[in-house]
């Protein structure tokens, strides 16, 4: 019945024809309470927007329009048929489908690159929220394991909580997406963004920036320009669109631009310190891939697109600006020029407050949610009293819903106090800009190229492996390094497999307190994670490579205080606070954040764009750009830039990298004269890694049966960890020397290539056979000593003298090709009378496993073996003389012992040495920066 009422009214009504493209008209809509509520829920009208373009704020109740009837049918019937084209990516194509999947949401579109696909929606909320000055703009991506034939290493095998890579993928697809956002529109706006297919060759990342400003470009929702976003490379000096993954592990610089067909609007990359020219050729590079998109996209959305919901868009009235700056221009003029943060919030927010109280007594400002002009809209209101409406003047009753003519009346102006909130802003923005350009000046009274004061300090924390507190005017970072082994490293479950892990990793904070303000402290949001990466994106390059320094290191940056760039902040303070923890950096780097003014004609400039270095909360907030730059003096190794605007062009950004370059060597100046100044060596309470190399097939005696013999040396030693990799890298893990080179020689014994002659002291006999006895030379370790080699005379049996746990001198004299040792008593008991023959022993059948040849074996003995000098005429030797030929268990007899000298310290003496055939590197405590 409704849908027929609908019908007879637009015929009814002599200004129904007009209805959606004015907001004007003399008609009223009225709706009884049953009606509204069998409206809210029906699906059976689509021309129902068109009747309804207007707000209802009253009831918090409003509708999506579209300009024409005839224009909304035509796009619906197109939009419901599939449609797939090609567009360049780089050195190939990529297949976008429309039509095929998600109809229902405004746009949608699936991409293809290789066999890597991802699919995208945009979907808009019926009901505008309220007016601010934050476009409401929600963008989510995920990447679903069953993409890579996967599921979640964890116990939950649902994708849950995003991961931090898919939060930095938001991030990349945000940041292009927010300043084509047309102002004034409120109604809350969702991309989402889904990875259905994984090839490992084809990045889904700069994929998914593409296709979500394709899925933008074919809704309804308003916006400037298309965009459209790619991946730059450098390998072998050529630069590469779009590299597969293969390629990006060559490559010198990860670089994701995004922008439209004329001007860029994000870029975000990391590089092995490459100069500013480098930068700007890839930025080019990128640029002119990415305008090669937007023209395809253009193309398609002439034939796809949906027309924009413009009606929708509520901008403040013109007058209103007038208003307020008649009442604080002079006001903000003194508030724009206290130098402190907080005072001039203080003052800044009493100055809204009197502007929205004057105009409140003025009666300029309502109770009403939007503006209403001299001619009233048509009004939509609910009668909650009555289910039905009296007809007058002769109207037809056709159902519950009626239109009934009114007369225009003549109302005073009305504001709402949020768009006098909004105005005010803007017009603070302006003043702020216009004292910068016209004034020469800021806030704090600073150039546009001078540096904030510096100040900086080192061991501030006594605990921490290294600690560091960066000042720079009201930007404070609080860093704290802190050195572990491979179990601290961080794991990372990911489509390229679950096995990945981080030796370095960045974590950032920043707690409400750090700008004065008391709120919520929970999980990392977003920003936090977003700049964290940034930091130790930047970092990454000057740390020294596994080989070099065995240590797993995780910084943290804690913002104690904020005005300005505290990412950069992190970097500098991170960069101190390892030099202090003793890694041996290859170089200190900073990180300084840029600004600009564009339009300089507007504020009394020349028009030329102004940049700005080192900028304020103030200074990002109301100007045009945010750049920031990591690097050392000459090189970069980490950027990142966001625009507020239209785009900006190269010769700006060249000029912007050659401004920060400059400040990036102030700002390294005042970090040299840091005091404290870093320590530069290790804690002495960092753990100890000590690395050595065994043969990868002995790496299985280590770890043992289960486990097992890998436990046992921990609990005998003490050491904190053992860790083992297949190449024979050994990583011993302690907290104190001692422990650690008693765990060294345990390792050593187990892994050691015994070498003919070798002589082994006060060893077990940990078996008995009819042949002999086997004897313990090492833990794990076990040669044959025959009967023959027991004693110089003649033995029947051998447990005639011995017996199991008996202990015994013996000499290695052979080695057969199976790597069984044989082992030889005799060998080092002198005769007790030169008249018997006891060097001749009577023939015995020799097992296979000890079989072997003693001239080959005399022949192989080393020259340079220290025997044991013990008296030719005594028996048995004394007391004393035993004590000097027992060697400690463990102990090897070499030529040249190896002792690790580099790690000892005063009253710390090496209990033994390490296996001859070991390369071992142990941490200097004194470790020089490069």
């Amino acid at each position: 019945m409704l849908a027929n009422s609908l019908s007879s009214l637009t015929h009814s009504c002599p200004h129904s024809s007009a209805l959606p493209s004015s907001h004007s008209k003399n008609c009223k809509l009225l709706l009884s309470t049953s009606a509204l509520s069998r409206f809210k829920t029906s699906k059976a009208f689509p021309s129902l927007h068109h009747l309804l373009p207007w707000n209802f704020h009253g009831k918090n109740f409003n509708f999506r329009a579209m300009s024409e009837t005839h224009v909304s049918d035509q796009y619906t019937h197109d939009s419901l048929q599939p449609y797939s084209v090609k567009i360049p990516f780089g050195d190939r194509h990529i297949l976008v489908e429309t039509g095929h999947i998600g109809r229902q949401a405004s746009g949608a579109v699936t991409v293809t690159d290789g066999e890597t696909i991802v699919y995208t929606t945009v979907c808009m909320a019926d009901i505008p929220s309220e007016p601010s000055d934050f476009f409401p703009l929600s963008v989510n991506y995920q990447e679903r394991f069953s993409a890579a034939g996967r599921t979640s290493g964890g116990f939950f095998k649902r994708e849950g909580r995003p991961k931090d890579h898919e939060v930095l993928v938001c991030r990349l697809i945000d940041r292009p997406l927010r300043p084509t956002m047309v102002k004034g529109f409120y109604h809350e706006t969702q991309v989402l963004s889904w990875v259905l297919s994984y090839d490992g060759l084809h990045p889904p990342d700069a994929l998914a920036v593409t296709a979500a400003g394709i899925a933008v470009a074919l809704s309804e929702l308003p916006h400037t320009k298309t965009i459209a976003g790619v991946r730059v490379g450098l390998v072998g000096g050529k630069y590469i669109v779009n590299p597969t993954t293969n390629e990006i592990e060559d490559s010198e610089l990860d670089l994701v631009v995004a922008g439209t067909d004329s001007a860029i609007l994000m870029i975000e990359g990391y590089c092995n310190f490459l100069p500013e020219e480098k930068v700007l050729e890839a930025v080019e590079v990128g640029q002119e891939a990415v305008r090669a998109i937007c023209k395809e996209i253009n193309a398609l959305v002439e034939k796809r697109g949906k027309p924009k919901m413009l009606d929708a868009i509520k901008l403040p009235p013109p007058e209103l600006y007038k208003h307020v700056e008649e009442i604080a221009g002079d006001e903000l003029v003194h508030a724009l020029q206290i130098k402190k943060k907080l005072p001039r919030r203080k003052a800044l927010v009493s100055l809204e407050e009197k502007v929205v109280d004057i105009l409140t007594q003025r009666g300029y400002v309502g109770k009403i949610g939007a503006s209403v002009t001299a001619e009233t809209l048509p009004d939509l209101y609910v009668d909650e009293e009555e289910d039905e409406e009296v007809v007058v003047d002769g109207e037809v009753d056709e159902g519950d819903v009626h239109i009934k003519p009114s007369p225009r009346i003549s109302t005073p102006l009305l504001f709402s106090e949020v768009d006098v909130k909004l105005v005010f802003k803007e017009t603070t923005s302006k003043y702020l800009r216009k004292r910068i350009v016209e004034g020469g000046r800021r806030s704090d009274g600073r150039t546009s190229e001078e540096i904030r004061p510096i100040n900086s300090r080192c061991g501030l924390l006594p605990r921490a492996h290294g600690s560091a507190l960066f000042t720079r005017g009201e930007t404070q970072a609080l860093a704290v390094v802190t050195l572990g082994d491979k179990q601290m490293a961080q794991r990372i479950d990911s489509l390229e497999g679950d096995d990945e892990s981080k030796r370095f990793y960045l974590q950032y904070s920043f707690p409400p307190s750090c700008v004065g303000e008391a709120g919520r402290v929970g999980a990392p949001s977003r920003r936090e994670i977003g700049h964290g990466t940034l930091a130790e994106r930047a970092l990454e390059p000057i740390l020294p490579s596994d080989g070099e320094f065995p240590y797993t290191i995780r910084v943290e940056s804690n913002i104690t205080e904020s005005n300005g760039s505290s990412s950069m902040a992190s970097v500098c303070g991170g960069s101190l606070a390892l030099q202090d923890a003793g890694v041996p950096v290859k170089c200190p780097i900073a990180g300084i954040a840029m600004g600009m003014v564009l339009d300089t004609k507007e504020f009394g400039g020349d028009g030329t764009p102004l940049i700005l270095s080192d900028i304020t909360g103030s200074e990002d907030a109301s100007g045009d750009m945010d750049f920031k730059v990591a690097g050392n003096d000459d090189c970069i190794t980490a950027f990142q830039m966001d625009i507020k605007v239209g785009g900006i062009t190269l010769p700006v950004m060249k000029q912007a990298l050659l401004q920060a370059r400059d400040g990036r060597k102030v700002i390294l100046a005042e970090m040299s004269k840091c005091l404290p100044p870093p320590s530069k060596q290790l804690s002495r309470y960092a753990p100890l890694i000590h690395v050595m190399k065994v043969r990868p097939e002995k790496v299985n005696l280590i770890i043992g049966s289960g486990g097992k013999t890998v436990r046992n040396i921990i609990e005998e030693t003490g050491v904190e960890t053992i860790d083992t990799q297949d190449d024979g890298t050994v990583k011993i893990t302690a907290k104190d020397l001692e422990s650690l080179e008693k765990s060294k020689v345990m390792i050593g014994n187990l892994t050691m290539v015994p070498t003919i002659g070798d002589i082994y002291r006060n060893r077990e006999i940990k078996s008995i056979a009819p042949y002999g006895v086997f004897v313990e030379i090492a833990p794990g370790r076990e040669g044959l000593c025959h009967i023959s080699e027991l004693s110089p005379s003649y033995l029947a049996k051998a447990e005639d003298a011995f017996k199991v746990g008996d202990r015994v001198d013996v000499k290695l004299i052979e080695v057969n090709e199976k790597g069984q040792l044989r082992l030889s008593r005799r060998a080092l008991i002198p005769d007790t009378d030169p008249l018997v023959p006891s060097t001749k022993v009577r023939p015995t059948t020799v097992p296979k496993e000890s079989s072997g040849s003693q001239d080959s074996a005399a022949k192989s003995a080393p020259k340079n073996v220290e025997l044991t000098k013990v008296k030719v005429n005594a028996s048995k030797p004394t007391s004393k003389e035993k004590t000097q030929d027992v060697y400690p268990p463990g102990k090897v007899v070499k030529d040249v012992p190896y002792i690790n000298k580099d790690r000892l310290k005063k009253g710390n003496k090496a209990t033994s040495s390490a296996p001859n055939d070991s390369d071992s590197t142990v941490v200097n405590n004194e470790a020089k920066i490069g």
